[in-house]
C-alpha cells in the first residue's frame, strides 16, 4: 500500500516504513504527526484518487528529528561591473517515518459499476452527437462558403507577375522578329 501526500508545498510517494525528509514541522522529536492532504492511496488493484483530495485520507508519521540540509552557494556576478556577491543557504527540515496510511473507509468502486458509469456516458454521448451534428453541419457549409468567395475574391485581384526575360534571349527574339521582317518585305 502507497500513497501521494502533499506537504511544504511538494508531493511524495510514500509506504508504510518510509524515512523521508519534508519541509519542517512544527513538531517535537518523537512525536506522532498526522498528514490530512492525501492525494491518491493504492492498495493493489484498488486506487482513489481525489479530486484534489481523497475524502477521509490520512498518513499518520513519527517525527525522527529536524535538521539542516546541505549548504548551498549563491553567486551574484557581473563583468566589468567590480560586482561580486556570495552567500549561502541551508534549509531547514523535518525527518519522519511513516507509520500508517488510511483510506477513509470508503473503497474504490468496483470494476463493473465503473463499466456501468462508462456504458450510460457512452448512452449520453450517442444521443448528443445528433444535436451537434446538424449544428455543425450548418457551420461547416457557412465556413465552405466563405472561404471559397474569400478566394474567388482573392484570385481577381491577385494577378501573377510575368516573368522576365533574360538579356540573351532578348537579343535572340529580337534577331528573329528583324529576320522574319526581311523574309516578308523580300516577297
Amino acid at each position: 500500500m502507497h500513497a501521494v501526500i502533499r506537504t511544504g508545498g511538494k508531493q511524495y510517494r510514500v509506504a508504510e516504513g518510509d524515512v523521508l525528509r519534508v519541509e519542517k514541522l512544527e513538531a517535537e522529536s518523537g512525536s506522532k504527526v498526522e498528514l490530512d492532504e492525501v492525494l491518491m492511496v493504492a492498495d493493489g488493484d484498488e486506487v482513489r484518487i481525489g479530486s484534489p483530495l481523497v475524502e477521509g485520507g490520512k498518513v499518520t508519521a513519527e517525527v525522527q528529528g529536524h535538521g539542516r540540509g546541505d549548504k548551498i552557494d549563491v553567486i551574484k556576478f557581473k563583468r566589468r561591473k567590480k560586482y561580486r556577491r556570495k552567500y549561502g543557504h541551508r534549509q531547514d527540515y523535518t525527518e519522519l517515518k511513516v507509520t500508517g496510511i488510511s483510506t477513509g473507509g470508503k473503497a474504490a468502486p468496483k470494476k463493473s459499476a465503473a463499466k456501468a458509469d462508462k456504458a450510460e456516458d457512452a448512452g449520453e454521448a450517442e444521443a448528443a452527437p445528433k444535436k451537434e451534428a446538424a449544428a455543425g453541419e450548418k457551420k461547416t457549409a457557412a465556413k465552405k462558403s466563405s472561404g471559397t468567395a474569400k478566394k474567388s475574391a482573392s484570385a481577381g485581384t491577385a494577378k501573377k507577375a510575368a516573368p522576365k526575360k533574360t538579356a540573351a534571349k532578348k537579343a535572340d527574339a529580337d534577331k528573329a522578329e528583324s529576320k522574319a521582317k526581311k523574309d516578308d518585305g523580300a516577297e
